[in-house]
């Protein structure tokens, strides 16, 4: 799922993304000021907040859980913020890339300990893709090809990649 922050004059932003297992909303807040959008098929869960609050009170690991996932996004969120102030436009989309490999096929939200090869299905257009990393979409069609030239990444039919080695994928993401 995409996060998107909507402006007063109707401009929109990718501001987050949401993989499986991961929670959407504000469990302690009030209403979320972000809209939330399926980019793959999905299924989801709808709990009412008074419910997931008993729920907590009664099962501290998901109170526990939910937590760690609050400061899970914070880093995430922070990470983005240094990509798209800081770093170069290759470093910014081996970012996207590796997030998507790594929490794609991730077991638990936070799971990022995915080495060796890993495959998925690219869950956001090239012109999503520049939104989110503020690039154009001309740029991440570069980026993206020079990464399948230097082996990074193998790309079938514009969405199916396959990262080889996520290690050295981290490591141009890394800059």
């Amino acid at each position: 799922m995409k996060l998107i922050k909507t402006l007063a004059d109707g401009r929109q932003q990718i501001v987050g993304l949401q993989f499986p297992t991961e929670f959407i909303g504000q469990p302690w807040g009030g209403q979320s000021h972000l809209s939330a959008e399926a980019v793959t098929d999905v299924e989801v869960c709808s709990i009412p907040q008074t419910v997931l609050q008993d729920m907590m009170k009664s099962h501290p690991a998901l109170e526990h859980r939910l937590f760690q996932e609050t400061l899970l996004q914070l880093d995430q969120a922070q990470d983005w913020l240094l990509a798209v102030g800081r770093k170069m436009a290759r470093e910014r989309v081996a970012a996207l890339l590796y997030l998507i490999a790594s929490r794609m096929n991730a077991s638990a939200p936070g799971d990022s300990s995915l080495t060796g090869e890993q495959t998925f299905d690219l869950p956001l257009s090239r012109t999503e893709m520049a939104d989110f990393l503020g690039l154009t979409i001309e740029t991440v069609s570069r980026q993206v090809t020079r990464l399948r030239q230097d082996g990074l990444i193998m790309v079938e039919d514009n969405r199916r990649v396959t990262v080889p080695e996520m290690d050295r994928l981290l490591e141009a993401a890394e800059g």
